[in-house]
C-alpha cells in the first residue's frame, strides 16, 4: 500500500503572490507553478521577478506573468484586480509575502514618517489589495487568500513595535474580512506565521543570527500551498509553521 501524501494539485487555478522575487515568495511561487497553477507574480524589481520564472520555468515548465509594481503606489495597486480579470478572467488564489522590516527602535526615537510608512506598507497594501482583489476571489468556486504575519502581531518585543503595530493591525483587517463573509462563501481567508526563517529580511533583522540554522523557505512552501487546495480548510486562522523559541532581540 502507498502511504505517500497525494501531490498538491492545482490544475486550472490561478494565483496571485506578492514579494514574488526572493524568500518565501519565490519559493511559494515556484511551489504554486509545481502543482500547476498559473502564476501572477508581483514584486518591485523586474530583475528579480525574471529569476523567479526562469525557475518555474526550470521546475514547472510553464511561464509566470509578471507585474513589476511597488505596492506603495495606492493607484496602481487599485487597479490589479481589474486588470486581472480583463486579462486572465479570474482569480483563485492570493498569498501575500510582500513586506518590509521597518525600523528597530525605542518607539520615542521613531520618527512620524517612519511609522506612516510602516502602517502604509502593512494594514494599508493588505487593506488595498483586499479591496482590489475581493470581488474575484470571492467568485472562485475555492478562493483562498493567505497573509504571512509574525509572532511580534501578538507578543510585542522591546525595539520592535514598528513591527507590532504593523503586523498586528493587518492581522485585525485579515480577520475582519473572514468574519465578513456569508456563511456559504467558498473563499478561505488565513494568517500564517513561517517563524525563524532564513530570508533577507531576518538577516537586515538580525545580523548576529546564523542562517544555516534556520528553516529554508522552500521548506515553509509546502505548508502555505496546503491552505491554498479546494477542500477543506479553516477559516480566519493563525496558523504556524513551528512555534519560535523566545529571542531577546
Amino acid at each position: 500500500m502507498n502511504n505517500q501524501p497525494a501531490s498538491p494539485d492545482l490544475h486550472g487555478r490561478t494565483a496571485l503572490v506578492t514579494g514574488a522575487s526572493r524568500g518565501i515568495g519565490r519559493a511559494v511561487a515556484v511551489a504554486l507553478a509545481q502543482a500547476g497553477a498559473r502564476c501572477i507574480l508581483v514584486a518591485r524589481t523586474q530583475g528579480g521577478l525574471e529569476q523567479t520564472d526562469d525557475l518555474i520555468r526550470q521546475h514547472a515548465k510553464q511561464d509566470a506573468v509578471l507585474l513589476p509594481l511597488d505596492l506603495l503606489d495606492g493607484e496602481r495597486l487599485d487597479t490589479l484586480g481589474p486588470s486581472i480579470a480583463l486579462q486572465e478572467g479570474g482569480l483563485d488564489i492570493l498569498v501575500h509575502c510582500a513586506g518590509e522590516l521597518g525600523l528597530l527602535s525605542p518607539l520615542p526615537h521613531i520618527r512620524p514618517q517612519d511609522m506612516e510608512r510602516a502602517l502604509h506598507a502593512g494594514p494599508g497594501v493588505t487593506w488595498r489589495l483586499i479591496r482590489t482583489l475581493a470581488p474575484l476571489l470571492e467568485r472562485s468556486q475555492a478562493g483562498r487568500a493567505v497573509f504571512l504575519t509574525d509572532r511580534h502581531a501578538r507578543q510585542p518585543a522591546p525595539f520592535w513595535g514598528m513591527v507590532a503595530a504593523s503586523r498586528a493591525a493587518q492581522d485585525a483587517i485579515v480577520r475582519t474580512w473572514a468574519q465578513e463573509l456569508p456563511p456559504h462563501s467558498a473563499l478561505r481567508i488565513n494568517l500564517f506565521e513561517p517563524g525563524m526563517v532564513a530570508t533577507r529580511l531576518r538577516r537586515l533583522a538580525m545580523p548576529a543570527l546564523d542562517m544555516a540554522s534556520l528553516t529554508t523557505p522552500q521548506a515553509i512552501a509546502p505548508q502555505i500551498i496546503r491552505l491554498c487546495l479546494p477542500g477543506p480548510q479553516p477559516q480566519g486562522c493563525y496558523v504556524q509553521a513551528v512555534p519560535e523559541p523566545e529571542l531577546h532581540a
